[in-house]
């Protein structure tokens, strides 16, 4: 089965997105090397939602973005050709459980570390300051890109309570618009083009970027324990 892949690179680091599994993702110093991961995640991603995997799994690129971000540390402002389609209401029901049962294995795995304020990790610092090492800070980076999100479609968000919470409430406050399912491009922030398609595949992709860090720092960090509620490989 082709996994088709959205492509961006910045020189030779590259991102891939799998266009048709929202949120499953690889990156690589090279193009090569990010694609040879995919089946590895695909394989995660699908064993995560308790879906079976596809057999024999061939990336194949469909859409190709040169960046100037730092693709390396996981920036990113692509947007699919296929996100650009409006939603029917099944499809985004769909999506939408996605991205809260993302939400929720996120708050899962991050109640489940012995010490939130512990970790074995080095300081780095990224194009958004330093890098979240401990479970708090990653938990608190991951949860307040709510506002965020939600804010460069139109919808007035908060950050309030837990990631499930604020979540949520993103969504019903987004559902209060009659038009949203229209899917309409927006340019936003940084001149950065948006819709709702891209903010839920941005959801799940945040919340797993971020959980794998999370899970590998608790490994390291605690020893074993930590439910991979993931299913990362």
């Amino acid at each position: 089965m082709n996994i088709r892949c959205v492509w961006e690179h910045n020189g030779s680091d590259s991102i891939l997105f799998a266009a048709d599994f929202p949120g499953a993702y690889t990156r690589g110093e090279t193009r090569e090397a990010a694609l040879q991961k995919m089946a590895g995640e695909i394989a995660s991603y699908q064993k995560w939602k308790g879906e079976a995997a596809p057999d024999s799994p061939e990336p194949v690129i469909v859409q190709e973005k040169a960046s100037v971000l730092a693709v390396s540390d996981a920036d990113t402002d692509v947007l699919f050709e296929q996100e650009k389609r409006p939603l029917r209401r099944g499809e985004y029901e769909s999506l939408k459980a996605l991205a809260l049962k993302s939400a929720q294995d996120f708050l899962t795995l991050y109640r489940a570390i012995p010490d939130l304020d512990k970790s074995c990790l080095p300081v780095r610092e990224t194009f958004y300051g330093k890098v979240p090492r401990t479970a708090n800070e990653m938990y608190a980076h991951t949860k307040n890109v709510n506002d965020y999100y939600f804010g460069e479609i139109g919808a007035e968000a908060d950050n309030e309570g837990t990631i499930l919470e604020c979540r949520r409430r993103g969504f019903a406050l987004l559902e209060g618009r009659p038009d949203f399912l229209r899917n309409a491009v927006r340019l936003g922030s940084y001149d950065e083009e948006w819709t709702l398609r891209k903010v839920l595949r941005r959801f799940i992709w945040h919340d797993r970027i971020h959980g794998k860090a999370m899970y590998r720092m608790a490994l390291n960090t605690f020893g074993g324990g930590v439910p991979n509620v993931f299913c990362f490989l």
